[in-house]
C-alpha cells in the first residue's frame, strides 16, 4: 500500500471531528452537522472546482456523517469522480464512501462499474485490489452479474501479483454465496486447484476459503484438491516454527491455514489413494503427538491457536470412522480436557466425545470416562456445559451402564436448570425404555421421574408407561402395586394420578385381594385426589370408577353414589357433566354381561416409533437421537421400543359435542358415546368412513379428479344448485382472527376451520390442475337445533372473474350434536390476491347469529409441482430476472427452525423440491407452475435458512410481479 503524505492528513476533517466529540448535547451536534452539510453542499454547487484533495475530505465528512447515524442525500457524484483520480488515497476514500452509502439499485452502479473495469484492465495491483474490494463490499447481483467472468480470469493469470491473487479469490467467494448461479464453471476451476502448491501463504488461505465452498456443490470438480490439500498440510504440520516465520502464531506454524485445509478433507470421503491416505494419517497422528508435547508458550494465544487444529483434526477423523487408532486416541486427548481448567475446552471436549460415542470402534474407549462426565454433570458451573454433559451420558449408555447412567441423571434432575428438565426427562424416558433390563425397573424408573419433575413430564412419557405396562402381562400387577403406593405420598404430582388412575382402572383387580389395597381402598385413595386435580384428569378417574363397577361389583352403590352427586350431575364443564350422566345411566341399566363387553380391558397397542423418542428429535433436531434409532444398537438389549402414542380409554375422551369432526388426536373411547356420536363422520380418518355399496360423487370426484369438459367447465356437480351471492356489501366484515385462521391452511388442505361454543366447521378439500372440491363440515356442538342454517361463498371485489365457487345447498335446521356436509366446487379461472368469504347465518334458540371467514382458497392449491435438473433450473431462473418478476423477503423465524417440517410445510405448499441443486444443502429450491385457466404462471423459489441467526431469506421468481409477492408474502408466513 502506497505511503500517505503528510499533506494527506486532512486537518478539516480533524478539526470536524474534534467539535463534534467537543459538543455537549445532541441539539448542539445536529447544529454542527447541519452547519457543515450546508457547508458542503455549497462547496459543491459552488462555480469554482474542487482539486481532489478537498473532494476527498469532503466525501470523508460526509462519511463520517453517515457513521454517526444521519442520512446522506448528495455527494455521490462527488465520490464517483474520486474513482477516476490517480492517487492511491482519493481512490480509496471513493471506493469506501461508495462501499458503505450507495445501494444496488443507485443510478449511479453502471458509472461505478465502468471505473472499476478501468481499474481491474489497469494492471496496477493496489487499483485492481481497491476494485475487488468494492465488488465484496457491496455484492450485489448487478455486480456479480458485470464482473463474475471477469475475476476467475484475473485470479488464474499467472502475472497477477500474490496480493491481487488474494484479493480475487475471496471477492469470487464472496459473490459465488452470493449468487451462485453467476459464477461460471469452465477451465479455471482446474486451475485454481493448483493454487493450494503456491508459494504465498496468504494466496493459499484464500484458495482454500474458495475451493471449500465451490466443492460442495461440485465435489467431483475439485477431486484433484485432496492430494495438494495433504500435501501442504504435511509441509505445515512437519514445519518447525522458524520455518513459516511470518505465518507463525505463538510458535504455531499457520493455524488458520492448517484449519482450513482440514475442512475442505471433511468435504471428501477418505483418500483412494494409499500413499495419500497414508500421508493424512502421518499427518493427524502428528498433531495427535504435538497435543501431548509440553507448550512453548505460556500465553492463552499460543493454546487457542495449538487447540484450534487440534479439534478440526479430531473432527476430521470422527467424519472419516475409518482408523479405529485414531479415533481411540482422539478419545483419549479428548478425556484429558474433560478435566481442563478452561470451560471452553471442557465443552468443546464433551461435545466431539458425543459424535465419538456413535462410532462402533470408540464407544468403548468413551465408555471408559463415565464417571469424570458424571462428575461433571454434578459439579461445573456452567449450565451449557452440564448440558453437554448430559448429552454424553445419553449417546454413550449401553445395557452395561444404563442402570448407572438413568440413576445419575435423576439424581441430577432433581437440582437441574429448568431450562433442560423436559430434555433430560426426555432422555431419561428413552433410555429406560431402550435398556430395560427388566420391565419392573422400566415402570420404577418412570414413576420416580414423574415424582421428581412431574411438571416436565409430557404425556408422550407417561403414555408410553401405559402403552408398556398394557402389552406386557408380566408387569400389570408389579405396575399396579407400584402406582398404588405412589398415591399414598402426601403430596402427588397430578400426571401421577393419571397414571394411577389408569393403571388401577386396568389392572387393579391383580392387587385386590391383598386387604391393604382393597377395592374400597383403591377407590378411596383415588377420589381423595379426585378434587385437587384438573378437569381432563377428573374425567379420567370418571372413568376408572366405572371400570371399577366391573372389576368390583362391591363398589357399584358407593361409585354411582359418587357420580349421582350435584358437583358431578350439574358440573359447569360439559365434559365431566356429561361423563357422570352417562356413566351412571350405564351402571344402572346394562346388565353384567353387557358391562363386561362395554368395559373390558384394553387390547394391546400396535408396535410403532417411540413417540418420545420422536419428540426428542423434535426438540433437539433430526440428528439428536441417531445413536439409538439408526447409529449403534445394542444388540443384547431388551429392547420393549415399539407402539403408538397410547390413547386409552380412561384417558380424557373428548364428548361427541366437543370434536364433532375427530379432527383431533382424541384417544378411541372404550365407552358408550353418546347418541349423536353415530351421525357423525370422521372425514380425516385413514380408513373407510363407513360401508358403503358403492363410491360416491365426492369420492369419485377425489380419486379422479379431471379437468371438466369444455362445453361445460363447472358440471361436477350431481345438484348444481348454487348458492345465492349476497354480495360483500350485504355480509359482515370478517372476524378478527380470520386471517390467522386462512394462515393455517396456506401448507394444508383439512383441519377444524373455525370453532366456538355453538358450532364447529371443518374442512377437507383436494386440487388438481385449475380445479378444486372442498367438503365443509358444521357440526352443532350444542343440544338446540339451528334454525334457518344458510352458508354462503361471496366474492369481494373482482374475485368473481377470478374464481368460479359452485355450491351445494345444504339442510335449513341442523339438529342438536348432528353435522352437515357441504360440497364446494372450484374453478380457478386466473391469478388471485384475495380469497373468497365464508359467510354463515342461522338462528340459535330464537337469537339470529353470524359470522364471516376466509374460505381457505389461496393461490397456492393450484401449484402443480414441477420437477427439474439443476441446469434447467438454473436457465430458467436467469430468464426470469426482471426486477418485477422477482420478490424476496428476510424475515425472523417465527417457529423452531426444524428442516424437515420446512420441507413439509414446501411440500404442502405445493412445489416440488429440487434436491442438489442448491450448493448449499441447509437451503431449499422448489419449482411449480399455478395453473389457470387462462394461462400458467412458472414458479422458482429458493428459502435460505440462518439457524444461527433465526432468520429466513425467501426469492420468489414468477413470470407474473403480481403472482411473485402473493405467493411470497403467503409462504413467508408459515415460518
Amino acid at each position: 500500500m502506497p505511503a500517505v503524505s503528510k499533506g494527506d492528513g486532512m486537518r478539516g476533517l480533524a478539526v470536524f471531528i474534534s467539535d463534534i466529540r467537543n459538543c455537549k448535547s445532541k441539539e448542539a451536534e445536529i447544529k454542527r452537522i447541519n452547519k457543515e452539510l450546508a457547508n458542503i453542499r455549497s462547496k459543491f454547487k459552488g462555480d469554482k472546482a474542487l482539486d481532489g484533495y478537498s473532494k476527498k475530505k469532503y466525501v470523508c465528512k460526509l462519511l463520517f456523517i453517515f457513521l454517526l447515524g444521519h442520512d446522506i442525500d448528495f455527494g455521490h457524484m462527488e465520490a464517483v469522480n474520486l474513482l477516476s483520480s490517480n492517487k492511491y488515497t482519493e481512490k480509496q476514500i471513493g471506493y469506501l464512501f461508495i462501499s458503505v452509502l450507495v445501494n444496488s439499485n443507485s443510478e449511479l452502479i453502471r458509472l461505478i462499474n465502468n471505473a472499476i473495469k478501468n481499474d481491474l484492465a489497469s494492471r496496477n495491483p493496489t487499483f485492481m485490489c481497491l476494485a475487488l474490494h468494492c465488488i465484496a463490499n457491496v455484492g450485489s447481483r448487478e455486480m456479480g452479474e458485470a464482473f463474475a467472468a471477469d475475476i476467475p480470469r484475473i485470479l488464474v493469470a499467472g502475472d497477477s501479483m500474490d496480493s491481487v491473487k488474494q484479493s480475487a479469490a475471496l471477492c469470487l467467494l464472496r459473490l459465488y454465496k452470493a449468487s451462485p448461479d453467476l459464477v461460471p464453471m469452465g477451465e479455471w476451476t482446474a486451475r485454481v486447484v493448483h493454487l493450494l502448491n503456491d508459494q504465498h501463504m496468504g494466496v493459499v488461505t484464500a484458495a482454500v476459503s474458495l475451493i471449500t465452498c465451490l466443492c460442495k456443490k461440485n465435489p467431483d470438480d475439485f477431486k484433484t484438491c485432496i492430494s495438494l490439500a495433504v500435501s501442504r498440510l504435511s509441509r505445515i504440520v512437519s514445519s518447525a516454527s522458524t520455518d513459516l516465520q511470518d505465518y507463525t502464531y505463538y510458535f504455531v506454524p499457520a493455524p488458520w491455514l492448517s484449519v482450513k485445509l482440514l475442512r475442505l478433507l471433511q468435504c471428501y470421503p477418505p483418500p483412494e489413494d494409499a500413499a495419500v491416505k497414508g500421508r493424512l494419517v502421518e499427518c493427524l497422528e502428528t498433531v495427535l503427538n504435538k497435543a501431548q508435547e509440553p507448550p512453548k508458550s505460556k500465553k492463552v494465544q499460543h493454546s487457542n491457536a495449538k487447540n484450534a487444529v487440534l479439534f478440526e483434526t479430531i473432527s476430521l477423523v470422527i467424519h472419516y470412522d475409518s482408523e479405529p487408532n485414531l479415533l481411540v486416541r482422539a478419545c483419549n486427548q479428548l478425556g484429558q480436557f474433560l478435566q481442563h481448567r478452561e470451560t471452553n475446552l471442557r465443552y468443546l471436549a464433551l461435545e466431539s466425545m458425543c459424535t465419538l460415542a456413535s462410532s462402533e470402534f470408540s464407544h468403548e474407549a468413551v465408555k471408559t470416562h463415565i464417571d469424570t462426565v458424571i462428575n461433571a454433570l454434578k459439579t461445573e458451573r456452567d449450565v451449557s456445559v452440564r448440558q453437554r454433559a448430559a448429552d454424553l451420558l445419553y449417546a454413550m449408555c449401553d445395557r452395561s451402564n444404563a442402570k448407572q447412567i438413568v440413576s445419575e441423571m435423576l439424581r441430577y434432575l432433581e437440582t437441574a436448570d429448568y431450562a433442560i428438565r423436559e430434555e433430560i426427562v426426555l432422555k431419561v424416558a428413552i433410555l429406560a425404555e431402550k435398556y430395560a433390563v427388566d420391565y419392573s425397573w422400566y415402570v420404577d424408573t418412570i414413576l420416580n421421574l414423574i415424582r421428581i419433575a412431574g411438571d416436565y413430564v409430557s404425556e408422550e412419557v407417561w403414555y408410553r408407561v401405559l402403552q408398556i405396562v398394557t402389552n406386557r402381562d408380566d408387569v400389570q400387577g408389579y405396575a399396579a402395586k407400584t402406582v398404588f403406593e405412589a398415591l399414598q405420598a402426601p403430596a402427588c404430582h397430578e400426571n401421577m394420578v393419571k397414571v394411577g388412575g389408569y393403571i388401577l382402572g386396568e389392572f387393579g383387580n391383580l392387587i385386590a385381594g391383598d386387604p391393604r389395597s382393597s377395592p374400597p381402598v383403591q377407590f378411596s385413595l383415588l377420589h381423595s385426589k379426585f378434587h385437587l386435580c384438573s378437569v381432563a384428569t377428573r374425567a379420567l378417574l370418571l372413568s376408572t370408577y366405572i371400570k371399577f363397577i366391573n372389576l368390583f361389583p362391591e363398589t357399584k352403590a358407593t361409585i354411582q353414589g359418587v357420580l349421582r352427586a350435584g358437583s358431578q350431575l350439574r358440573n359447569a364443564d360439559v365434559e365431566l357433566q356429561q361423563r357422570a350422566v352417562e356413566y351412571l345411566t350405564l351402571s344402572s341399566v346394562a346388565s353384567t354381561d353387557v358391562l363386561a363387553t362395554v368395559l373390558e380391558e384394553m387390547p394391546p397397542f400396535p408396535e410403532r416409533e417411540s413417540s418420545i423418542l420422536a419428540k426428542l428429535k423434535r426438540k433437539k433436531g433430526p440428528g439428536a437421537a441417531s445413536a439409538l434409532d439408526e447409529g449403534r444398537r445394542d444388540p443384547s438389549s431388551n429392547d420393549i421400543n415399539g407402539g403408538m402414542d397410547p390413547t386409552p380409554s380412561t384417558v380424557s375422551t373428548p364428548s361427541p359435542s366437543a370434536d364433532l369432526l375427530g379432527l383431533r388426536a382424541a384417544p378411541p373411547p372404550a365407552t358408550p358415546a353418546a347418541p349423536a356420536a353415530n351421525l357423525l363422520v370422521d372425514v380425516f380418518s385413514d380408513g373407510p368412513v363407513q360401508p358403503s355399496a358403492g363410491p360416491t360423487p365426492e369420492e369419485t370426484f377425489l380419486s379422479e379428479l379431471e379437468p371438466p369438459a369444455p362445453e361445460s367447465p363447472m358440471a361436477l356437480l350431481a345438484d348444481p344448485a348454487p348458492a345465492a351471492d349476497p354480495g360483500p356489501e350485504n355480509i359482515g366484515p370478517p372476524i378478527p382472527e380470520a386471517d390467522e385462521l386462512l394462515n393455517k391452511f396456506v401448507c394444508k388442505n383439512s383441519g377444524v376451520l373455525f370453532e366456538n361454543q355453538l358450532l364447529q366447521i371443518g374442512v377437507k378439500s383436494e386440487f388438481r390442475q385449475n380445479l378444486g372440491r372442498m367438503y365443509l363440515f358444521y357440526g352443532n356442538k350444542t343440544s338446540v337445533q339451528f334454525q334457518n342454517f344458510s352458508p354462503t361463498v361471496v366474492h369481494p371485489g373482482d374475485l368473481q372473474t377470478q374464481l368460479a365457487v359452485q355450491t351445494k345447498r345444504v339442510a335449513a335446521q341442523v339438529d342438536g350434536g348432528a353435522q352437515v356436509q357441504q360440497v364446494l366446487n372450484i374453478e380457478c379461472l386466473r391469478d388471485f390476491l384475495t380469497p373468497p368469504l365464508l359467510s354463515v347465518r342461522f338462528r340459535y334458540g330464537g337469537t339470529p347469529q353470524s359470522l364471516t371467514l376466509k374460505l381457505p382458497v389461496t393461490l397456492n392449491k393450484f401449484f402443480q409441482p414441477t420437477e427439474m435438473a439443476a441446469q434447467d433450473f438454473f436457465q430458467r431462473w436467469k430468464q426470469l430476472s426482471l426486477p418485477l418478476q422477482e420478490a424476496q423477503k428476510i424475515f425472523k423465524a417465527n417457529h423452531p427452525m426444524d428442516a424437515e417440517v420446512t420441507k413439509a410445510k414446501l411440500l404442502g405448499f405445493g412445489s416440488a423440491l429440487l434436491d442438489n441443486v442448491d450448493p448449499n444443502p441447509e437451503n431449499f429450491v422448489g419449482a411449480g407452475i399455478i395453473q389457470t385457466k387462462a394461462l400458467q404462471v412458472g414458479c422458482l423459489l429458493r428459502l435460505e435458512p440462518n439457524a444461527q441467526a433465526q432468520m429466513y431469506r425467501l426469492t420468489l421468481r414468477t413470470s407474473k410481479e403480481p403472482v411473485s409477492r402473493h405467493l411470497c408474502e403467503l409462504l413467508a408466513q408459515q415460518f
